[in-house]
């Protein structure tokens, strides 16, 4: 089951991220990455962890993803097989800083 739930998760993260970087144009969303999709055990929920290179882009870059969460969903559903494509919900992944932070407290206890 956790084979099936992993490989529908790096489906719908090549999915996403194509859909993102050719399909939606719009002047406010900054350059997107998405580190990892992870997906429900019911596959009802794709939480798709997206990070950006400018913090400065942050806000309006997630403003324009939630508002575009249907037509990535009704994209995915066209490009996937299965019966049911699960609801997106985009989240920061912040886990750059948290590396940068424990990087800095290791330095200056050296």
């Amino acid at each position: 089951m956790a084979n099936r739930q992993e490989r529908i998760a790096s489906i719908i993260r090549k999915n996403v991220t194509e859909i993102i970087q050719f399909e939606i144009r719009d002047p406010h969303l900054g350059f997107v990455s998405i580190p990892e999709v992870r997906v429900s055990k019911d596959f009802s929920y794709a939480d798709v962890y997206v990070s950006f290179i400018n913090e400065a882009d942050e806000k309006p870059s997630m403003e324009v993803l939630n508002k575009a969460k249907g037509y990535i969903r009704t994209e995915l559903a066209s490009k996937l097989d299965i019966r049911r494509v699960p609801e997106i919900r985009f989240k920061v992944d912040d886990g750059w800083k948290k590396e940068a932070r424990i990087e800095e407290i290791l330095k200056s206890t050296k």
